[in-house]
């Protein structure tokens, strides 16, 4: 049998086997039980993780069957989406990917609103010109806002899903960032020639990619092409009626809707 594996989840016990655990050696959990990152102990001497307890017995129940069971009435399929993301568990991910697709034929008509709103923010700098010389600079960035509001759900949490943010180096899904089932506001900001790497870190400045493109958005332009694919393809469509053509194409407003 495999080396048997207690660890504690935020302050749940679970045991498993090694080989359950490094099912999927490219997930996170894969590279801490096969001795490729470290792990932290409790005073027990238990593998401790500061995760959610509760939802984690349905992470290690796909590791060991590779199959998605929950109950019908499950309610926290954010949440798990969001363990599951942070574990890296890549085939748990699709599982649950498929299994909102096959939740949202079941839901009735939903609307899609976006309010976009743009400025413009001046950040300042230093440039390193040689080992001991710094000089101070300063330019302008395009800041975006994207105040999103949809009454599905799984759709909201799905555009989450395709949508980073790159910051300190990482890219991590938007839906982490889910706190409102139907509301996320994003901001972001445009990359700006000659602001050094570690400028966006240190003023806290996020970018916005979108996947599977790993395309960056550098305009609302660009943004509103990627979440028309998205909600498209998810069978939404234009409302007629609002917003106002002009708003539409200055990019102001987007509305769409989704008949089932």
């Amino acid at each position: 049998m495999s080396e048997l594996v207690t660890l504690n989840v935020g302050g749940k016990l679970y045991t498993t086997s090694l080989a359950t655990l490094t099912r999927y050696p490219d997930s996170m959990l894969g590279a801490m039980f096969s001795g490729t990152m470290p792990t932290k102990k409790d005073s027990h001497g238990n593998c401790f993780i500061d995760r959610d307890g509760k939802i984690f017995r349905h992470v290690l129940n796909f590791l060991r069957t590779s199959n998605l069971d929950l109950p019908d009435d499950y309610k926290e399929m954010k949440l798990l989406k969001r363990e599951a993301d942070f574990y890296q568990v890549q085939p748990l991910l699709e599982a649950l990917n498929e299994k909102e697709a096959e939740m949202s034929t079941h839901e009735k008509n939903a609307m899609l609103n976006i309010t976009l709103d743009q400025k413009m923010q001046t950040v300042h700098f230093t440039v390193r010109e040689a080992p001991q010389i710094y000089s101070l600079s300063s330019s302008n960035m395009d800041v975006f806002t994207a105040n999103i509001f949809c009454t599905s759900g799984l759709f909201l949490n799905k555009l989450g899903t395709k949508l980073c943010y790159f910051f300190n180096g990482n890219l991590s899904t938007v839906c982490s960032e889910l706190e409102d089932p139907n509301h996320v506001v994003l901001q972001w900001v445009a990359t700006v020639d000659g602001l050094p790497e570690e400028e966006y870190t240190r003023q806290a400045l996020k970018r916005l990619w979108v996947l599977p493109a790993n395309k960056q958005i550098n305009s609302f332009r660009v943004f509103v092409e990627e979440i028309l694919k998205i909600a498209m393809s998810d069978g939404f469509c234009v409302d007629s009626t609002h917003p106002d053509s002009s708003d539409f194409m200055n990019n102001k407003i987007i509305r769409l809707t989704q008949y089932r």
